[in-house]
């Protein structure tokens, strides 16, 4: 038992409670989603679900980061995209019809969150609690977490139980008794599990297809912040473009980016920055960024900011020194040209394995005529990966659909690379090149998001030679360094 807290110790979390209340939402952005958006999307998949179905949705576990510090918390997509909750340990349970409740009224949807806490939210943060989800977030049928243990969840009437695969390493706070860990215990001791082993009516594969339909089209909300999103991650490249230097770090320009990002208000990154000089390029995910200078190689750069939720993913390839060689030449050419062939075929109704096989053909006959191979069949060692993929709300958003349509939002990322030790002349190794711009789909054809960078030759010849803001942005050295440890 918990000793009981003193009158003034009361009167103090009191105090704390009410300031919290009273100052945290002053000064916020005001273009997140609306309320509106949220419900529209829980309607959207409403009419999606099959009768007599459940959606169940958790919130995102918790990370540690190390020890006993936490990674800044990110929300799963799913639950934000109806919700537009933005904390942890909370569910919500979507019904296709209404349900009748113990005191006769109706209800077609119960979302269980956190508690108000003074104590808690005075280390991280104010807490919407059940009325601040109401008045916030719009929802009617909001109940504290700790109260799913009493809700019945009728798995007699339903037919499917529609969710996605439930995390299996959320950590348990046994001073919580309805974090994470306790709802999906609750959960599933209600709807019956035989341990790890999922009664037949839960249906994952269901639930992928419906909030991939949903996500796969991007709402004229939802494009506005997309469309931020890629432009602030374009201007970024733009800057690191017109202050890149021989001496700098792979992590200084990591960090130039992300200055930018932050600057326009992006609150995070989509994935990891990937500032790959020379040989590092070669590497599709390299996110070490730990070459101490970038010398006068090419340099690949990879960088999404992600804002209000949505990620952009824009990859450009520059030349260090400002011009390009001419093999650097020849190869980003041809990446540009497969790039090309790519947009050409863009519009809805038409299959996403056309736009691949265009862009290959081209790299492929390409790297023949350098004599870089000697077969088609080659092609898949210096272009390892795919053409493209949505993205939103994930830098690889879901999708479903085999063909393109009206309302996607995807990439078209081609690329070569050509690591040290290659079956070709020296002279192409250590040249990495990938192109990746962000693409609206439309009826008859396309729209470039990310025409805010340049993609050409010359376009970035063109920028590397332009002044920036950030050129007389200079730090002191750090004295330490001048000192022997002992």
């Amino acid at each position: 038992m918990q000793p009981k807290l003193s009158l003034r110790c009361a009167f103090f979390l009191a105090a704390i409670y009410n300031c919290l209340s009273a100052t945290a939402q002053k000064d916020l952005p005001q273009d997140y989603l609306t309320p509106a958006f949220h419900k529209g999307r829980r309607e959207a998949a409403r009419a999606l679900m099959p009768d007599s179905s459940v959606m169940v949705i958790f919130a995102a576990p918790t990370r540690t980061y190390s020890n006993d510090v936490e990674y800044l918390y990110h929300q799963n997509p799913d639950l934000y995209y109806f919700t537009g909750y933005l904390e942890p340990h909370a569910v919500l349970l979507l019904f296709k019809e209404q349900q009748k409740g113990t005191n006769g009224s109706f209800y077609n949807e119960a979302f269980f969150v956190q508690k108000r806490n003074a104590r808690a939210e005075q280390w991280t943060g104010k807490r919407l609690g059940t009325e601040g989800a109401k008045k916030n977030l719009g929802i009617t049928n909001v109940f504290n977490g700790e109260t799913l243990k009493d809700f019945t969840i009728d798995t007699s009437y339903s037919s499917k139980i529609i969710m996605a695969a439930l995390p299996e390493d959320v950590a348990n706070n046994t001073r919580d008794s309805a974090d994470l860990y306790d709802l999906i215990a609750g959960f599933k001791e209600e709807v019956g599990f035989a341990g790890t082993v999922k009664p037949a009516k839960i249906d994952n594969r269901l639930f992928r297809e419906i909030t991939g339909k949903l996500r796969e089209i991007k709402t004229q909300e939802e494009l506005v912040l997309i469309r931020k999103a890629v432009e602030i991650s374009c201007l970024a490249q733009n800057e690191v473009m017109k202050t890149v230097r021989a001496d700098m770090s792979e992590m200084e320009v990591r960090g130039l980016h992300e200055f930018v990002h932050k600057k326009y208000g992006a609150e995070s990154l989509g994935y990891g920055s990937i500032i790959g000089a020379g040989e590092n390029g070669c590497i599709l995910h390299y996110m070490e960024n730990t070459k101490t200078k970038i010398g006068n190689e090419m340099l690949l750069m990879d960088v999404g900011a992600e804002y209000h939720g949505y990620t952009a993913d824009v990859t450009r390839t520059i030349p260090a020194d400002g011009k390009f060689s001419i093999e650097e030449r020849a190869i980003y050419q041809l990446v540009y040209e497969a790039q090309e062939a790519a947009f050409k075929i863009l519009k809805d109704g038409t299959k996403w394995s056309d736009a691949a096989v265009a862009a290959k053909e081209i790299i492929a006959y390409g790297l023949i005529k350098l004599g870089i191979i000697k077969y088609y069949s080659e092609v898949d060692t210096y272009y390892p990966h795919g053409l493209s993929h949505h993205i939103g709300l994930d830098v690889h958003d879901r999708g479903f659909s085999q063909t393109l349509k009206k309302g996607m939002v995807i990439t078209i990322e081609p690329g070569i690379y050509i690591p040290n030790g290659s079956n070709c002349d020296k002279k192409w190794w250590s040249i990495a090149v990938r192109i990746e711009d962000d693409v609206l789909i439309r009826e008859n054809d396309y729209e470039l998001l990310s025409s805010f960078a340049p993609r050409s030759i010359e376009g970035i010849e063109k920028m590397i030679t332009e002044r920036s803001l950030l050129d007389d942005y200079k730090l002191p050295a750090l004295k330490s360094a001048q000192k022997k440890a002992f």
